[in-house]
Parts: C-alpha cells; structure tokens; sequence
C-alpha cells in the first residue's frame, strides 16, 4: 500500500468518522457484520460513504474512468440500442446511477440528432453530490435539453422504454463466501482491539439462510486444504426482480465487467473478485480508509439473468462491450468525426480502442439485455450473441 498517494487531513477525517459509525454498528448487530453490511455502510452511508461523500471519483483526477468519461462515442453509439427500444415501447429513459452526467448528455444529444428525444430522462442516483455534478454537466453541455431530465428518489411504480444502468451492478453489497473442507461459511468484519486501538478485522461464521442456499445451489470447489473464497450478489438478483414488477414495456440494457456463472466460478479463481479502487489504484483492502475507496465485485451474469427471468423478464440478449459497440455503429460515429489525420480522430479512434480491444474494457466487460413485450431483435446482439453461455 506504499505506493498509494496519502489522503488530505479532511478526507482522513471523514474515514475515521466513517469507522466510528462502523464500530458502533458492528457492536450493535453483537460483534459480526456480514461484509455485503460493511460494504453497503462504506458506500452508500449518508454524508459519508464513498459515493454519498464529497470526494471526486470520476475521470484522471479521480479513483477511476468509466466508458462515458473516455469519449462520447460510448454515449451515441449506445443510442442506436436506446432508440431501438424506445421506438418499440415508449419514448421514456431512465439512467441508474448517472455519476458525472456525461452518458446523460451524450445519449441526449445523439438522439436529439437522430430526431427521437425520449418525453422524460429520468436519472435514478443516491449521491446528493453526485446530483449536483450530473446537473452542472448537463447546463454545461446540454443546455436546451436539461429540462428534459429528472431525478427521482427510488425506483418507478410503473414503467415503459428503456433503463440503462452502466457500472451499477458491480457497486452493490455482496456477500463474502467462504469454502474450506470443514464446511461453508460467510466472511464478515469485527472489531478487534489492538495496541493502538481497535481495528477493523475479518472474521468467519457458518454460512446459514439465504446466502448458505445460494453457495450450495452454486457447488462451489471445496480444496482438501486452504479455502475457497468468492462473493454472492443477493442485492442485484432482488434490484432486477424489484425493476421486473414496474417494467410494462421496454428493455434494461446492463453493462458491467463480469463472467458468466462457469466463468466466475473456476477452481482457480480461489480469491474471488473483490477489488478497491483508490486515486487509480486497484489493492484488496477493504479496511483502508473506509469511504474513500470504492469497493467493487465482479458481475455473475447468469445470476441476474436467471433472477430477470424467475421474476417474468425476457432475457433477450448478452455479449461483450466490444460486440455489443460494433453492433451499435460506434464505427460509424467515429467516422463522422472527419479526416483521419486530425488529432481529434486520431484521439477519438484511441478511445474506441480502449472501449472496444479485448485486452482493455472490449472483452472483459458485458452487456445484458433483459425486456418485456418486445417482438423484434435487438440489434446490439445481432452478431456475437452469447446468451449460451449464460
């Protein structure tokens, strides 16, 4: 952890405050918190968490880049899928969990040049802070259409057209599992007390109720020595069922890095998916300067399809970033950026790169598409389907 730039005083401030209410909820809950608990309070505790903070999280002066922060090509190629499902439902959008607003502006803007505006954009976000942040971009670059946007506090009652949720599914609380020959248990946080004072620390309980049913319904290898550890993500499967009673018509487009369960599951993947992410570094410590790091776990892509399909929910396609982007014409909207040797091409074509190259975000990350009451194919999995593998 040497290599990690130190905090300000005010954010180092802000973490012990963060780890007294840590302490104090352990105490509560008898001296054992389940992580997917820790992880949630990390992230999402008001005022304090990493995404209910101040701090920035976005883009090179922050912990990481999303794909929208990259290039606008994400945005507008992503708006040939958006439009497609809007022409077949509703002419409505709503983004869950928007962070700077540039995917916002960008999918606006492109279907306001392709002439089909949705009515609404709703943005479903947490983070007060990022509200203001998602505004501010909008006024900024968007202007004429941030009228168009609203925020909204909690999931729809009912809803038709598209819901595209980017980077959302790999923030949510998991569960830590753990397999050793003497049986199953579950990986939470207590508190122990040490000469400079207490700390936070891992500690194992039998895994019992849903997430003991949900890691035996998994089989996962169980090595003669040592142990196996790996994380279940029982919010995602209840956030697409709870999205599966209000969807009357549309499609969620899921874009995520993750695996399918084969995948994620392999005997060598013995660690499991669990990663920090602080000024541009990745480590695996949960429990450095808590609400300043974000915390993050790989996608089971087939847990979320088997929940949208158990909760009524067509799984209607999956492939990789990359395909999914060719598929959508992100090609043609490079191209509409003029002569090749311009720097602004040149600048752009090295975006799609790192969007789209199977050594960068082109393979590793995925798009799930899960609708209701659509007849025709979406055409972002016309080619490279891999809904087998799921």
């Amino acid at each position: 952890m040497s290599s990690l730039p130190e905090p300000s005083a005010d954010a180092l401030d802000q973490s012990a405050r963060l780890v007294a209410l840590l302490h104090a909820e352990i105490a509560a809950a008898g001296g054992w918190l389940s992580f997917a608990r820790y992880m949630e309070i990390t992230l999402y505790a008001p005022g304090l968490g990493y995404y209910s903070g101040g701090a920035r999280k976005f883009g090179p002066g922050g912990d990481f880049i999303t794909a929208p922060e990259l290039t606008p090509l994400f945005g507008q190629a992503l708006a040939s899928q958006v439009e497609q499902v809007m022409r077949a439902s509703a002419p409505a959008v709503i983004e869950v969990g928007a962070g700077t607003g540039l995917l916002a502006t960008d999918l606006l803007l492109e279907l306001e040049r392709r002439g089909c505006l949705p009515d609404s954009y709703g943005i479903l976000e947490l983070s007060g802070e990022l509200r203001e942040r998602q505004f501010d971009t909008l006024a900024s670059q968007a202007p004429h259409l941030a009228g168009r946007v609203r925020w909204l506090e909690s999931l729809p009652e009912s809803f038709s057209g598209a819901v595209v949720a980017n980077e959302v599914l790999d923030v949510m609380p998991v569960h830590l599992v753990v397999a050793r020959a003497e049986g199953l248990f579950e990986r939470g946080v207590a508190v122990v007390q040490r000469e400079d004072g207490p700390a936070l620390q891992w500690a194992d309980v039998p895994a019992a109720g849903a997430v003991r049913e949900a890691a035996l319904a998994l089989q996962l290898p169980t090595p003669s020595s040592g142990e196996y550890v790996t994380e279940i993500n029982l919010a995602g499967g209840a956030w697409v069922a709870a999205w599966a009673e209000r969807l009357r018509q549309g499609a969620m487009l899921l874009i995520d890095y993750g695996y399918p369960r084969a995948e994620y599951y392999l005997p060598s993947r013995s660690g499991g998916t669990l990663l920090c992410y602080y000024r541009h570094h990745a480590h695996g410590d949960p429990f450095l300067w808590p609400g300043l790091n974000d915390i993050t776990a790989f996608v089971d892509f087939t847990a979320v399809a088997e929940a949208a399909f158990g909760a009524g929910l067509d799984v209607t396609g999956y492939t990789t970033q990359a395909q999914f982007l060719f598929n959508c014409g992100v090609l043609e909207c490079l191209a509409r950026r003029g002569p090749e040797e311009r720097p602004e091409y040149i600048r752009a074509a090295r975006a799609v790169q790192r969007l789209t190259a199977p050594q960068e975000m082109g393979e590793l990350f995925k798009v799930l598409a899960v609708s209701r009451g659509l007849s025709e194919p979406l055409l972002g999995f016309a080619r490279g389907d891999r809904l087998h593998a799921l």
